[in-house]
């Protein structure tokens, strides 16, 4: 059940404390929906340099739908899962043509939007009243239930104790994961809420990521990096030892989400 002193507590917490992230200083949709969709996977600091760039860049959700895929790409380069740039200008081709969706269920319907974008984009920039599950948020619920939840029971813990705004509470559960009530050695003491915590040393490992290091990931992002910058492909991943099928299969991937144009 909702906890009002705890939800306080957190929110005047985040009042003094949280954070001061660029795209905090409005709560307008787009930029909201451009830093979701960066920091999926991707670390704050990272982001922060690419987001300025890129809002500098295509100010509007209107300039990103026209934006030019090779240029889209080079500003986001660095950031990794480039789909993620093709498919946040196809979202802002269709708010464009049909305007904002101010629902969660209808901002998931935009591409490269799932559930927990949905439900941030919905909770800070429409005052949505709804939870915004992430793994910050999933470990700091699961230490206040003082168990290790997930799926449904997740979903509906997180509905009983959401506060209001939406939208702050959420962000600030995600500063709150990010510098007290962090993966492991939690820091109870700098904890606004530790009164109302019932386990701290509740944690799950979430799935480990498989080495970067000769992956298919690192070839196709060295494939990409050489596309934009206009170098030769085979040329600049030879050092990466994969074989000439492999570097095939990975342009025509490529290729296939729109990441690479067919030159000549």
């Amino acid at each position: 059940m909702i906890n009002p002193d705890r939800n306080t507590a957190l929110l005047a917490w985040f009042g003094t404390e949280g954070r001061h992230l660029p795209w905090r200083q409005s709560t307008d949709a787009y930029p909201v929906l451009v830093s979701e969709v960066m920091l999926q996977q991707t670390q704050t600091s990272r982001v922060i340099p690419k987001f300025e760039l890129f809002i500098a860049l295509w100010p509007s959700v209107e300039s990103l739908a026209v934006a030019d895929t090779g240029e889209l790409l080079k500003a986001w380069s660095g950031l990794g899962y480039n789909t993620r740039a093709v498919r946040l200008r196809e979202a802002a081709r269709v708010i464009t043509a049909h305007g904002w969706p101010d629902t969660v269920s209808e901002l998931q319907s935009l591409p490269g939007v799932g559930p927990y974008t949905a439900a941030a984009v919905g909770s800070i920039a429409f005052g949505l009243d709804v939870p915004a599950l992430d793994t910050n948020l999933r470990r700091v619920l699961s230490r206040w239930a003082g168990e290790p939840l997930s799926g449904s029971d997740l979903e509906t813990f997180a509905m009983e104790v959401v506060g209001s705004p939406a939208g702050d509470w959420n962000q600030a559960l995600m500063d709150l994961g990010a510098t007290a009530c962090r993966p492991r050695e939690p820091v109870c003491g700098s904890c606004p809420v530790s009164a109302w915590c019932a386990d701290p040393s509740v944690y799950e490992a979430p799935s480990r990521q498989s080495t970067f290091e000769g992956s298919h990931r690192q070839l196709r992002g060295a494939l990409l990096r050489a596309h934009v910058d206009g170098d030769d492909l085979h040329e600049a991943v030879k050092h990466l030892c994969h074989t000439a099928a492999e570097i095939e299969k990975a342009l025509c991937a490529l290729h296939s989400e729109g990441l690479v144009g067919v030159r000549g």
